[in-house]
């Protein structure tokens, strides 16, 4: 193993041989690795026919404190693509959890420390998935990064402010409606064992609620407000009308959902320095109203003898938790994309994701569209459930679109789900299951008001019919409460 060492950055390189099984056609690997100055890892897979083009992997949220450049889950991807030529290089990002602080910048100096180490890359290919989606869409916001595209997978491309917010519409709901004159904390978790107080209230509420129609009407209201998929398991989606088996799915999901959300929210609070998520002055019934699900939640109301507005109106008028300022600003900061897209953007989304949901990509186009860089935007769906349950045919037929898009400075057919669908049937690694497809609205997207410490909506003037909101808190004033509870 050879060690190298340039601008302060320790590097060590390794030829990784081939198995004694492998024939001669199969080529090695030169493995790079190194530390950047703020104590980020990094790591690289080089094949000795490399193309010139190099994918800069963003892995997704990590709890830790394990921390590692390494992701095991993409490590069958990148196989495949150094199989077909391509560099890979990743990053740990300097600290587990929400790194947004600065994992754009760790991916950037990655980048250069590969140039360094190897050579310069004569393309390079953002590629992420879940927190690393994110990363990578804000790489392709960031002048002069040295990336040429970006791939982003089941990111959470609505941003760190609206993931924040949905999440609390959503155990909002499930808490009032559940778990009447309970003072439970919310927002604001510092710790694990804070988490673990509300984890275990609302898991038991969730479960009483399912055993009763008046429960479950609840829960489906409070996923619908959450957006919760209403596929589970199993082949295909339930029925449109079958809205029992939807919301049979929906608790399957909350059951998985609450620990983990509720459970991770403290590692954006301690990265921020405050929670950014807030609901004062959300009106609940424009939220469903303007909800996919609205129909299911009725039917399941009516059904149950319950009174909706009642229901809507209580969650509406208890709404008093208020962003803290600073963790708002910095969210803002680091953590949202602005859709200014300078470089070619792919995401790709399965159909049915829970701690990414698919309306994230309704709200991404809508604000790369506003920011006028439509044109640089592609979408393509899965139709599968889960978070980033890709194949390794689907992941890599994203990057060769991605290279042909880049090969002829148009988008032609290269994104749409048919010809997606043929290149990765033909690669032999596995399925690939693109579809055609348009989200559904995402509802919790809003702006905190300065001047009145309210959040308020108006329409986005582009036919959505959006009554809750349009834009993403910043600046200063947001008001001196941060509302770590459910006050009354």
């Amino acid at each position: 193993m050879r060690r190298l060492t340039f601008l302060g950055v320790a590097v060590s390189l390794a030829l990784t041989a081939a198995p004694a099984t492998a024939t001669a056609a199969e080529p090695s690997a030169a493995e790079l690795t190194g530390t950047l100055p703020n104590g980020a890892t990094w790591t690289a897979q080089v094949p000795q026919d490399w193309n010139g083009t190099l994918v800069l992997y963003s892995h997704g949220f990590r709890p830790g404190p394990d921390n590692p450049a390494e992701d095991t889950g993409f490590a069958s991807t990148t196989s495949a693509l150094t199989d077909r030529g391509y560099a890979v290089a990743a990053s740990s990002y300097a600290t587990p959890g929400w790194a947004l602080g600065t994992a754009v910048q760790d991916q950037l100096d990655t980048l250069a420390a590969f140039s360094s180490a190897a050579s310069e890359p004569d393309r390079t290919i953002a590629f992420g998935t879940s927190m690393g989606g994110l990363v990578s869409s804000l790489i392709a916001e960031t002048p002069d990064s040295g990336v040429d595209g970006a791939v982003s997978t089941c990111g959470l491309l609505g941003g760190g402010i609206n993931l924040n917010n949905y999440q609390l519409d959503g155990i909002h709901a499930l808490a009032e409606l559940l778990l009447p004159g309970v003072e439970l904390q919310l927002t604001g978790f510092r710790t694990g064992e804070e988490a673990g107080v509300t984890i275990n209230a609302l898991m038991g509420a969730v479960q009483q609620a399912q055993t009763t129609p008046e429960g479950r009407a609840r829960l489906a209201l409070a996923a619908a407000l959450m957006n919760i998929p209403t596929w589970f398991s199993g082949d295909s989606e339930p029925d449109r009308r079958d809205y029992a088996a939807q919301q049979e799915a929906q608790y399957n999901w909350l059951l998985q959902t609450i620990p983990f959300v509720v459970g991770s929210r403290s590692s954006i609070v301690n990265a921020a320095d405050g929670d950014s998520g807030w609901n004062e002055g959300v009106d609940y019934r424009s939220l469903l109203r303007d909800s996919a699900q609205q129909q299911q939640v009725k039917a399941l109301y009516r059904g149950a003898g319950l009174d909706l507005r009642e229901d809507l109106q209580t969650i509406t008028s208890t709404a008093d938790i208020t962003p803290d300022p600073e963790a708002l600003q910095w969210m803002e900061r680091t953590s949202t994309p602005h859709g200014e897209l300078l470089m070619p953007v792919l995401t790709m989304h399965t159909l049915a994701d829970i701690l990414a949901p698919v309306q994230y990509m309704e709200e991404y186009e809508e604000t790369v569209r506003e920011a006028g860089a439509g044109t640089l935007l592609r979408q393509s769906y899965i139709e599968r459930t889960g978070h980033c349950s890709f194949t390794d045919a689907e992941r890599v037929a994203a990057v060769l679109a991605m290279d042909q898009r880049l090969d002829t400075g148009r988008w032609g057919n290269v994104a749409e789900a048919g010809q997606l669908d043929r290149v990765a049937e033909s690669l032999g690694l596995g399925e690939a299951d693109f579809i055609r497809y348009r989200p559904a609205e995402f509802v919790n997207d809003r702006e905190y008001a300065e001047d009145s410490g309210h959040g308020h909506g108006h329409g986005d003037g582009h036919g959505h019919g959006k009554g809750h909101g349009k834009g993403h808190g910043h600046g200063d004033g947001h008001g001196d409460g941060h509302g770590h509870g459910r006050g009354r």
